[in-house]
């Protein structure tokens, strides 16, 4: 088989700080293949974005200890120099940050955002550069692309500004795509144009695609393959209809049972009792164990390993897979709406 586009090994991110050391991922591995979308959830705290900035060299390197590998297109990026990685981003991984308020420059038109992004890794003339801008907006579903290049950020709508975050992600033909919260700022039906969006260059581009978000329900719009994190680890690791259809982690089961189904009216939302722990001082064996209604006694004290339990289903619990069909059962069983 051919090497994943990216692939990440053991990789783990600590933060230096005055309260102890934040260990905010933690022995971390996954892949991600050319044309295909990986969704990564959880909550917040969970270590979904430090991955990827980690892996793009974006956090100080000063009180940051950034160990393991992340080798894309065979080249192991945490090896990088500052310089090696700045030519990498936009050319090689675009990256489509949460907020484009914070993100976009207030005091320069999009299409001259975009120009500097290409002009940064090409040697083009502005003109040129231009076109292109106004062609990438055009691609991502701008209407009158280069009458809105002229546009400064505050004048465009919300799903409109995300749409130039995904246009500078893509002007340089990643072969990688970041899209970190893409949508949490945006009503229902932008989120949905957005989402097809991300979907429909992903196919005819051919790239690999991450989609960071702590809903499920954008994960399952789009993403093929799903990680869930928890406490900086990857607890649950498969595909789409494998984690959404047949959960095997007790933390995945509460993620769904907090959100309504459609179709299912009168099922309780059951919330995950408690909260995350902190980074500084997690609980041994199985970090989850102080929230999971399951735990027994080796959860405690033995930490469990990310194993494939089939088809590249992989997950991390000490339950049986006998004891999991029947606590998975009783549990949607439970959902069911007691009569008022």
């Amino acid at each position: 088989m051919s090497e994943p586009l990216l692939d990440v090994r053991d990789l783990s991110v600590r933060f230096t700080t005055a309260d102890g050391i934040v260990r905010a991922v933690d022995g971390l591995s996954f892949t991600v293949e050319r044309g295909e979308s990986l969704g990564v959830v959880g909550e917040s705290g969970s270590g979904k974005s430090v991955t990827f900035m980690a892996i793009m060299g974006l956090l100080n390197r000063s009180y940051t200890d950034v160990e393991g590998e992340a080798r894309f297109n065979g080249q192991d990026l945490l090896s990088l120099s500052e310089r090696e990685l700045r030519e990498l981003r936009g050319d090689g991984i675009g990256m489509v940050f949460q907020d484009p308020m914070t993100s976009l420059h207030p005091m320069y038109r999009v299409g001259t955002q975009i120009v500097e992004a290409i002009r940064a890794h090409r040697e083009i003339s502005k003109d040129a550069a231009w076109a292109e801008a106004v062609d990438i907006l055009e691609l991502v579903g701008i209407p009158s692309p280069a009458e809105r290049a002229r546009s400064y950020p505050h004048e465009l709508s919300g799903g409109m500004r995300q749409r130039v975050m995904i246009a500078m992600g893509l002007v340089l033909k990643p072969d990688l795509l970041i899209a970190d919260e893409p949508t949490t700022a945006l009503d229902v039906t932008v989120q949905a144009q957005v989402l097809e969006l991300i979907d429909d260059l992903k196919r005819e581009l051919n790239i690999g695609v991450v989609l960071i978000s702590h809903s499920l329900g954008v994960i399952a719009d789009v993403c093929q393959r799903v990680m869930v994190m928890y406490a900086g680890r990857a607890v649950e690791l498969g595909g789409r209809d494998d984690v959404f259809l047949n959960p095997l982690h007790p933390y995945t089961w509460g993620l769904l049972e907090s959100i309504p189904r459609v179709g299912a009216a009168k099922e309780r939302l059951v919330p995950i009792e408690g909260a995350p722990p902190s980074l500084i001082h997690l609980p041994t064996g199985c970090p989850f164990h102080p929230r999971c209604p399951h735990r027994f006694e080796p959860c405690d004290q033995e930490r469990p390993a990310l194993a494939d339990r089939g088809s590249g289903h992989q997950e991390a619990c000490h339950l049986s897979p006998e004891a999991k069909t029947a606590a998975w059962a009783a549990r949607q069983a439970r959902r069911v709406e007691a009569p008022a």
